[in-house]
């Protein structure tokens, strides 16, 4: 009998814990997942301008069986100080693998640029990884739009700042005969959000009314020669309960770029630093297929999720200010 593809909450899925942090004043933030056990990893390097930590390591071909967190975080470069926040809390808790000197948690990280959206000079450090750690060993309850790395999150810049709009860090997850997928996605993208046929979020048009196509202007900046800043990205982290190999979950992750390219265009650009891990506990006999539908759909609906919950900040308007989210980010 055809049984039917389950929203479920993203904390659900077990064997991971998920925390933020943030500074709502200065507008950023960092997001955590944590896997006590240790999780088979994959990555995904799709746009133009990535920044990243400790991503060579998951490659199939080198040595590295297990990570046991994920971090998400804005403050560009700066931000991924904040990794050696979570090495620090993991540390302290003997969690990561044994070194008999120490115990070495592999923490992989990936950055967003949020530097003009709040105070430039403040950024996620080591203390706001440590909390963001603390947050999700306290159960913190899940929160989409401005929080941990969407909190200074912006979309659709093309124009520059005062015809942009505010992102954020959505999720959504599944299930299907007991096998489990989400996404966590902090949405910071150059291009324009869609919800299908209907775009929900980019750059505004000059009267601040309606939408500008950020694909048409990336054809004129090539007419003219305009160099643009590159100063966008969408990072994110799939976990499932999947069995998976190595190099199966870094082809996870490769799939998960679908649900950014199913939601925003133009996707992976040259000033994006799109970047999808993918973590999975091995709990459950599944097809890399069948991950994948999960999978590639809870990227698309959490960056919807985020759209849908971003809140005005400064002159940076949300979606939900300008048009109506109903029945967005949903199945």
């Amino acid at each position: 009998m055809e049984t039917s593809i389950e929203e479920i909450n993203i904390n659900e899925i077990k064997g991971f814990k998920i925390g933020q942090a943030q500074d709502h004043e200065a507008a950023t933030g960092c997001t955590v997942i944590i896997c006590e056990n240790g999780s088979t990893c994959g990555v995904d390097v799709r746009g133009g301008s990535p920044g990243t930590r400790d991503t060579d390591a998951l490659n199939p071909l080198n040595n590295r069986e297990k990570t046991y967190s994920v971090l998400l975080s804005g403050g560009s470069s700066f931000g991924l100080d904040a990794a050696g926040g979570v090495m620090k809390f993991l540390e302290q808790r003997k969690i990561g693998r044994d070194m008999e000197v120490a115990f070495v948690p592999n923490v992989c990280a990936a950055i967003l640029f949020d530097l003009k959206c709040g105070r430039h000079d403040i950024r996620p450090d080591e203390r706001m990884g440590y909390t963001a750690c603390e947050n999700a060993f306290a159960g913190q309850k899940w929160e989409s739009g401005n929080y941990g790395a969407g909190t200074g999150a912006t979309i659709g810049n093309v124009y520059g700042d005062d015809r942009a709009m505010k992102g954020g860090i959505g999720s959504f997850a599944f299930r299907h005969n007991g096998l489990y997928a989400g996404a966590i996605v902090a949405v910071n993208c150059v291009g324009d959000v869609y919800d299908g046929s209907k775009k929900i979020a980019g750059a505004r048009s000059a009267c601040g009314k309606g939408f500008a196509d950020t694909e048409l202007a990336l054809l004129k900046a090539n007419d003219t020669h305009t160099d643009l800043f590159g100063s966008n990205t969408i990072i994110g982290c799939i976990i499932t309960n999947a069995c998976l190999t190595k190099a199966q979950a870094t082809r996870l992750a490769s799939l998960g770029q679908n649900g950014i390219a199913r939601a925003v265009r133009p996707a992976h650009t040259v000033f994006d630093g799109d970047t999808i891990f993918a973590m999975c506990t091995g709990e459950k006999e599944a097809s890399l297929d069948s991950v994948g539908v999960l999978a590639v759909k809870a990227v698309e609906y959490a960056i919807l999720d985020a759209v849908k919950n971003a809140e005005t900040y400064d002159k940076y308007i949300a979606a939900k200010d300008i048009i109506d989210l109903k029945g967005i980010g949903g199945i």
